[in-house]
């Protein structure tokens, strides 16, 4: 743990006014059960005069956030003492949901938030700035979203693999790496005659650093009827119906789905009707700038996607359930 104490030190420092930050092991770690001490590193830190404990995710591991709230709680019953979790990497709405559950934290060179003692210091990216801040093209973010759930994550993408899924021709794939090695975080690598995408980053800070240029895949959103909604081709379910399918969310009372322009076309071929309103029965239809079968097996548009159609959401039952499906993800 030598190197991670060094890496909070320095940030401590750095970022309050003080010169001297003490850390050691925790004397009484033996107390704790056997389920804290696997899932954390525990070490003691004097900070301003008070006594904290350090609850250090061990490398490789991810917890659940709730989890972490729980566990922190019943480690702080059994010590006496505040407990912060320590994280070398950490999303923003990972950060987000502990700050909305007022459970200290502390990523080494992003923030600190200790509500006890009256401290947030807001994180302060250390990301390459971007040269060109416009949105990445659609085709391009579609392969990112792509690239970024694969099961197991690999960090090189050949374009049979994934731009044939999605509909591409290989002069779209060619076109669509370009931009995406032009926003630093994939280089282009050529074999033969083939090019492939090589991610520099791993999943999640690959979508941390691309989602600044990531829009909203809806182009415009219709209403139809449709017989039997669920036999029309590439039929993904969207929106909140998608979002309420996997998390706590209260499903609504309209069902929604997802087509790329030439599904929908292929839709209306096969019985779909679009109407000029909301009408008895009928469904909520979104027409997406890329294709929404990015997970060829799911019944659903896939979870990034869906973040990014409804982030501009503002009611916060819906910015909860998309926080609890994030948390889905493996990475």
């Amino acid at each position: 743990m030598k190197s991670l104490d060094i890496a909070v030190k320095e940030y401590l420092t750095e970022v309050l006014p003080i010169r001297e930050v003490e850390i050691h092991p925790y004397p009484g770690v033996e107390s704790l059960p056997y389920f804290l001490r696997d899932s954390y590193d525990v070490r003691e830190l004097s900070l301003l005069g008070t006594r904290l404990l350090m609850a250090i995710q061990r490398a490789g591991e991810k917890l659940p956030l709730a989890n972490v709230r729980t566990q922190l709680q019943k480690m702080e019953a059994i010590t006496g003492l505040p407990v912060v979790y320590v994280a070398s990497a950490m999303a923003s709405y990972e950060r987000k949901r502990l700050i909305e559950h007022h459970v200290p934290f502390l990523v080494p060179g992003n923030q600190l938030y200790l509500p006890d003692l009256g401290l947030d210091l807001r994180e302060h990216f250390r990301k390459p700035p971007l040269v060109d801040q416009e949105a990445l093209s659609p085709s391009a973010q579609a392969i990112v979203i792509a690239a970024l759930m694969q099961r197991p994550w690999r960090d090189e993408c050949e374009a049979t693999g994934l731009a044939g899924g999605l509909g591409y021709t290989a002069m779209t794939w060619s076109r669509a790496t370009r931009e995406i090695a032009g926003a630093s975080i994939a280089d282009v690598q050529t074999l033969g005659r083939a090019r492939q995408l090589k991610f520099i980053h791993g999943p999640r800070e690959t979508w941390e650093r691309i989602r600044p240029r990531l829009r909203s895949p809806i182009k415009r959103t219709v209403w139809a009827l449709s017989s039997v909604p669920e036999q029309a081709p590439s039929t993904r379910l969207a929106g909140l119906c998608a979002l309420a399918a996997q998390s706590m969310l209260t499903a609504p009372r309209t069902t929604c789905f997802a087509f790329d322009l030439a599904g929908w076309k292929a839709a209306l071929h096969s019985g779909w009707k679009e109407l000029t309103g909301p009408d008895t029965g009928a469904s909520e239809v979104q027409i997406w700038a890329y294709n929404p079968g990015v997970l060829e097996n799911s019944p659903y548009v896939d979870p990034l996607s869906l973040w990014l159609s409804l982030q501009a959401t503002s009611d916060e039952r819906v910015q909860s359930a998309l926080d609890e499906l994030m948390e889905t993800l493996p990475w």
